[in-house]
């Protein structure tokens, strides 16, 4: 049978797919192979899940206090047992998943957004702007994150919102070098000589040929950050410098509760196991995503 009479009798749906379908069916059987990329991608969707629908699935409000049930134990009322002002410690998990993984987003968003931007003009301009640009980077690398973002909230004043600021200053950097080493390599490829020499700007080269190249490197990183700075949120919050009570941010959380963590552990314990299955479940599904992506990895 010639190969025409074969084309004729596939399925139109195999006909008609587009090379993004192609390529999007080809990371789902890459990725759905790594068993512990799919426990963090399920531990992921559990929490955000979560988030989604708190209102629906938190049992009581997460400020009202009642004195008289401070410190209880889990039980059937109070599933995860009360904090030391009679709050229900699960309803507070449950929308704490909320602020949490909105600084984790949001900040990996900005940090994208502007290392991307900053990355690209360094490494497709290259000369002063590089440099100008990778000392900026340097500086910034220079400080442990923790640390300089508690220097930038001390700045703007503590808050939830000011800790997100923060986490997505201190993360600019590492977008930033992971784009520009990017864009050195891809710029000196045979396709974009050739878009320059039929005259294309530096402008549509960037946006139709540099960039979706680099989107691998910047989903896996991306998605690695996210624990990162959910982290250093629970970090900042835990220090008082991040989310500020009543808010039921998970180290904030612990920080409120540490002074009974030998009368009532319950009260540290539920918080703290919240921050370390959404980091391990971001950490998973990161490692996924590169081995998915990473051409290297496929036989």
């Amino acid at each position: 049978m010639s190969q025409t009479a074969q084309s004729q009798n596939l399925p139109a749906a195999v006909k008609e797919r587009s090379p993004f379908i192609s390529a999007l069916v080809d990371f789902w059987k890459a990725f759905r192979k790594n068993k512990p990329a799919i426990i963090g991608a399920v531990i992921v969707f559990f929490f955000i899940l979560l988030a989604v629908f708190a209102n629906i699935i938190a049992p009581q409000g997460i400020n009202n206090q009642n004195i008289n049930i401070r410190l209880e134990p889990p039980s059937a009322q109070h599933w995860l047992g009360t904090d030391s002002f009679g709050r229900d410690i699960f309803s507070r998990i449950v929308f704490g998943a909320r602020l949490s993984l909105r600084v984790g987003f949001f900040a990996v968003i900005g940090s994208i957004i502007f290392g991307t931007f900053l990355g690209v003009i360094a490494g497709y301009f290259g000369k002063v702007i590089d440099t100008v640009i990778s000392r900026f980077f340097d500086i910034l690398l220079a400080f442990p994150s923790i640390l300089l973002s508690i220097a930038i909230v001390s700045i703007l004043g503590p808050s939830l919102n000011n800790a997100l600021v923060a986490i997505a200053i201190v993360n600019i950097p590492v977008f930033g070098r992971l784009v520009r080493s990017r864009v050195l390599t891809v710029k000196e490829e045979e396709y974009i000589m050739a878009a320059r020499s039929i005259g294309m700007g530096n402008t549509r080269i960037i946006f139709n040929h540099i960039l979706p190249n680099s989107f691998a490197p910047i989903i896996v990183q991306g998605t690695l950050n996210i624990a990162t700075a959910i982290l250093d949120a629970a970090g900042l919050g835990f220090l008082g410098m991040g989310a500020q009570p009543p808010q039921p941010e998970w180290g904030t959380m612990l920080s409120d509760s540490r002074q009974y963590i030998t009368d009532a552990p319950w009260t540290v314990l539920f918080p703290g196991l919240a921050i370390i299955l959404v980091v391990i479940g971001f950490n998973l599904m990161g490692d996924g995503l590169r081995d998915a992506l990473d051409p290297r990895m496929k036989n």
